[in-house]
């Protein structure tokens, strides 16, 4: 799509007009690279934010940005905009998109023009675009040096917007209806990273290039709402099982409203691997949390996140057809009413032979982030972290405020859905992912961050 924007300023505009506007040179460089602009850039919340707060964007500017219903359609909406915005709006939207880590844009449009050969173009798009997607199981093959893979975390990590508060108003008017969250601490959490492995005992499970930023990325997070943050790297099997245990035993639970785990390492369906390449199965972690083994969080939240592969598949994704999303299967479950009456009217049998003591299921109150499906593969990003982890510390970030849980796992499904992998020359060139959730919540999990 080529987009003009020299439309937006007609020679006839009057000199006030002009002094308000963008500098020329900045106006002429969004319009050299409006193609490349509306092709590659992301325009996302997070950006839209960042302009916001610099008073370069109106609230009804951006509401009316991110009602367009394509990428590119934001982004041409976004270029039109800006040129209108003032003097300060290039610099405001190049500082935008290295929040945004879409650094490979803010230095092709600061490109001198002399520099826009079809060669320096070309190697400027090959050394400095992207950085690759890879399997939890698999490292890409690429043509870039070591050097250039592994850039600083500080011009590439993930967005640290602060984690937006909730309000008085709020959390009154859904305390009583959802899980009680308002322990200072909120609870602990445990965060288990395995980014090295072993390479005697493991040789086949390669190093997880961005894995330590996934890590730093939960550890900032869940301190900003309001957790006690535990983070344990390159574990082996036996030792995240003795950490686990620890953790379940911790007598503080006691007084704590809630508890987060999250594990981060290579993986297959139902375990991931320690760093000696022996499998940790995923229900055995359960276990250690339920209502048996660790009484000192029953009836509370118990949240654990796992970014690891559930499978080699890659998922190549689909081409989206015309017409109906998709009509939805008529439903296969059927409700045994004898057995529920039967036990409805034990109930009342015994309503006056005195109150037995409440029981609860073996396991109950947990809910489960799966990076991705059952039998599939996770992407991750050398140097900006896992897919899963990136769309989860967004989500919180600007939606813990009002948002259960539950439904911020499912934004978290919506962004990763529209995800595609970008490694030209390997198997995860337009490479896709979906990740999904468990839940035996019983009811709303409302974090309330920074509400006292």
């Amino acid at each position: 799509m080529v987009v003009s924007l020299s439309v937006l300023y007609p020679a006839d505009c009057c000199s006030k007009m002009l002094e308000c506007g963008m500098v020329e040179l900045d106006r002429q460089a969004l319009r050299r690279r409006s193609v490349v602009l509306c092709k590659q850039m992301v325009v996302d919340e997070l950006l839209i934010q960042s302009l916001q707060a610099d008073n370069i964007l109106t609230e009804a500017m951006a509401d009316n940005i991110m009602a367009e219903q394509t990428a590119q359609k934001r982004s041409f909406r976004l270029l039109q905009l800006l040129p209108k915005r003032g003097p300060r709006a290039f610099s405001s939207f190049c500082a935008a998109l290295r929040d945004t880590e879409q650094e490979h844009l803010c230095e092709l449009l600061t490109q001198s023009p002399e520099k826009d050969g079809k060669e320096t173009h070309l190697k400027r798009y090959e050394d400095s675009s992207f950085p690759l997607s890879t399997e939890e199981g698999i490292v890409a093959k690429r043509a870039r040096t070591q050097e250039s893979m592994e850039c600083s975390l500080d011009a590439d990590s993930p967005i640290n917007t602060p984690v937006l508060a909730s309000t008085r108003d709020f959390y009154l008017s859904h305390c009583q209806q959802s899980y009680r969250m308002n322990s200072l601490p909120r609870g602990f959490a445990l965060v288990i990273s395995n980014v090295t492995f072993d390479p005697c005992a493991a040789p086949d499970l390669d190093p997880r290039k961005g894995g330590e930023v996934d890590d730093e990325v939960l550890r900032k997070v869940f301190t900003e709402l309001d957790y006690v943050v535990t983070v344990h790297r390159d574990l082996t099997a036996q030792g995240m099982r003795t950490c686990i245990e620890n953790f379940c035993r911790r007598p503080d639970h006691r007084t704590m409203d809630s508890c987060v785990v999250c594990l981060l390492s290579h993986g297959v369906e139902g375990g991931v691997y320690g760093t000696d390449g022996q499998l940790l199965q995923l229900d055995w972690v359960f276990e250690a949390f339920d209502n048996a083994h660790c009484p000192l969080l029953q009836n509370k939240p118990k949240m654990f996140f796992i970014q690891a592969c559930r499978g080699e598949e890659m998922d190549c994704g689909v081409e989206q057809l015309d017409g109906p999303v998709r009509t939805s299967s008529p439903s296969c479950e059927q409700r045994d009413a004898g057995r529920e009456g039967q036990g409805d009217a034990d109930s009342r049998q015994r309503g006056d032979m005195g109150r037995p003591r409440i029981k609860l299921p073996q396991r109950s109150d947990m809910i489960c982030g799966y990076a991705s499906l059952k039998g599939t593969a996770a992407m991750r990003n050398t140097k900006r972290g896992s897919w899963f982890i990136q769309e989860l510390n967004t989500a919180l970030r600007l939606h813990a405020r009002d948002t259960h849980l539950a439904d911020i796992l499912v934004q978290v499904n919506g962004r990763i859905k529209e995800r595609e992998g970008y490694a030209p020359g390997t198997a995860h060139h337009r490479c896709k992912e979906m990740s999904e959730f468990t839940s035996s919540l019983c009811k709303d999990l409302f974090l309330f961050p920074k509400y006292q």
